[in-house]
């Protein structure tokens, strides 16, 4: 079956409210792309346009070269998994993978062999015969993968799959997804998460979106690393925003933060101009060091192998994740943070997220 999926200019509204805007986007033949954004940026939305469960009101929706925009769901080729699961409580576990199968009216002596291979390759093999009730959420999560995969869709629909589990489970099932798609290397993958970790570790790209508009999109590396909007920076991993004036010359040179010169790439920044220094918080060192911001401690957090401190520099509040600390700094404390000069990005003013062209699949 044909792969890939494209959203062709694809709006979707309920009356007057727009919930996706001119959406513009292209998920390749075997990718896995992550549409991650917060509680209401269009992400479900645009999942479901190609689930065939909500209709666009402009634009289209493809699947390899077909347009399935007035298609049913039924007749679309596509797997999906929702985080309620959806498995039918009075059905046994290889029902529940066969049923599939039977809406599609596949070959009756094929439906055993394909569910016994789709349970395998979800490690659910020993659990044919149970009901849903006698498995644990992780176990009930693998079954609606299983079952999604029975048909061999050349898409794959993933909503918000690993919500509802807990913290250690839904680590295993990442490890899990990233293995299928492994084994699955044609199937496109579209994954919802607000998940930022999800999306770094299982995403080829990720699509960021924000009120129903596609605000950014490359590789995780390029989102997280080269951020082009301070939403892409904030939401794609955490970082400090810093309001700057830059100086005099162009390329490497030195921006004014609250009076404090400090040295960074400003690449294309006309000199002069105000923008917004970014700069990620386990790149900020504690002590003397290079770009160093005196400020006082404002809260400190103990996470394990790491500390976060809250340092408010000049009314702004800057974030630093160190080593663990022998002897923490106590509230209200003078501290002095640092950066290096290849740490730190340079965002120009109005970088807030308006839609951008897609990146080009990597």
């Amino acid at each position: 079956m044909t792969s890939g999926i494209r959203f062709d200019r694809v709006s979707v509204a309920y009356g007057k409210n727009v919930v996706l805007d001119s959406l513009d986007l292209t998920v390749e033949p075997g990718e896995v792309m992550a549409l991650l954004g917060p509680s209401g940026s269009g992400k479900t939305t645009a999942l479901r346009a190609v689930a065939g469960f909500v209709q666009p009101v402009a634009g289209r929706v493809l699947i390899g070269d077909r347009d399935v925009t007035g298609l049913p769901p039924h007749r679309r080729g596509i797997g999906m998994v929702v985080q309620q699961y959806a498995l039918f409580p009075h059905m046994r576990v290889s029902e529940n993978v066969a049923f599939g199968l039977k809406a599609q009216k596949a070959p009756r002596r094929e439906i055993p062999g394909r569910v016994a291979e789709a349970l395998e390759m979800t490690g659910m093999a020993a659990y044919a015969g149970r009901y849903p009730r006698e498995l644990s959420g992780g176990q009930q999560q693998r079954v609606a993968i299983a079952r999604a995969l029975a048909i061999r869709p050349g898409v794959l629909l993933l909503d918000e799959p690993l919500s509802a589990l807990d913290a250690q489970l839904r680590s295993g099932m990442l490890a899990e997804l990233a293995r299928l798609h492994r084994e699955l290397p044609d199937v496109s993958i579209l994954y919802v998460t607000h998940d930022q970790v999800e999306a770094l570790t299982l995403a080829d790209r990720i699509a960021v979106m924000d009120r129903a508009r596609l605000r950014d999109c490359g590789s995780p590396q390029e989102l997280y690393r080269r951020p082009r909007t301070e939403f892409t920076a904030s939401f794609v991993g955490n970082a400090n925003l810093l309001p700057v004036t830059v100086g005099s010359g162009v390329g490497s040179g030195v921006v004014s933060f609250a009076g404090t010169e400090l040295e960074v790439p400003t690449g294309e920044v006309a000199p002069g101009a105000t923008a917004t220094l970014c700069v990620r918080p386990h790149l900020v060192g504690l002590g003397d060091g290079p770009n160093a911001l005196r400020g006082t401690v404002a809260e400190v957090q103990w996470r394990g192998s790491t500390h976060r401190l809250y340092v408010d520099v000049a009314g702004h509040r800057v974030k630093a994740d160190v080593r663990e600390l022998r002897e923490t700094p106590g509230l209200g404390d003078e501290v002095t943070l640092h950066f290096a000069v290849e740490d730190a990005l340079l965002l120009p003013a109005g970088a807030d997220g308006g839609v951008v062209a897609e990146v080009p699949g990597v």
